[in-house]
């Protein structure tokens, strides 16, 4: 896995690149922001938000609970800690209190009944309208860029390691290597 491509262009959203695909992400409809502000907030893959079911939205503790995907088995899950403000947008929409009450409990309930090429077209739609173009415009790019910011963020890596569902620190480490604002205040040290 690598933060840039062939060609040396750039496969994740900067800090403000996320900021901006929030903000536009805001004007949408409610279930497409929903859908995105799980991408940005959580580094989840496409499939696992769609995944996501009622039950495991854990407003109490403050998180969204994951199925990773990625593993060769099932029933693997991970907590992702979520803002609280996003928490209640996600309740509100999803009417996350009426589901957990009726006669499944939430359990089969998926937040969102769309099909990975509807999600990904969706999210398409608010970089483009975010003005991000690119390589990076992608859910993948998400994903990364929430790697990066965690790093940027000083978040230990085995933690962003646990958040992003990966199986080796390894893998997570390639976020330490993008150029951040850490990496260009040691440069300026040299120009002066």
């Amino acid at each position: 896995m690598r933060l840039y491509d062939t060609n040396g262009h750039r496969k994740y959203l900067t800090p403000a690149e996320r900021q901006e695909f929030i903000r536009a992400s805001e004007a949408a409809l409610n279930q497409i922001r929903t859908f995105c502000g799980t991408l940005v907030h959580t580094g989840c893959r496409i499939s696992e938000a769609l995944a996501l079911t009622a039950d495991r939205v854990d407003i109490d503790d403050g998180v969204l609970v994951i199925e990773s995907l990625k593993k060769r088995r099932k029933g693997i899950y991970r907590a992702v800690p979520v803002p609280p403000d996003f928490l209640a947008t996600l309740e509100a929409v999803h009417n996350l209190r009426a589901v957990r009450r009726g006669p499944d409990s939430g359990r089969s309930t998926h937040l969102w009944m769309w099909s990975r090429t509807t999600g990904w077209r969706y999210v398409c739609a608010v970089m483009e309208a975010a003005g991000i173009a690119g390589l990076h415009a992608t859910p993948k790019g998400l994903r990364h860029g929430f790697g990066i910011k965690a790093v940027v963020s000083n978040v230990p890596l085995n933690m962003t390691q646990k958040w992003l569902g990966h199986a080796q620190l390894a893998t997570t480490a390639i976020y330490a290597d993008a150029t951040g604002p850490e990496e260009k205040q040691l440069a300026e040290r040299m120009w002066t």
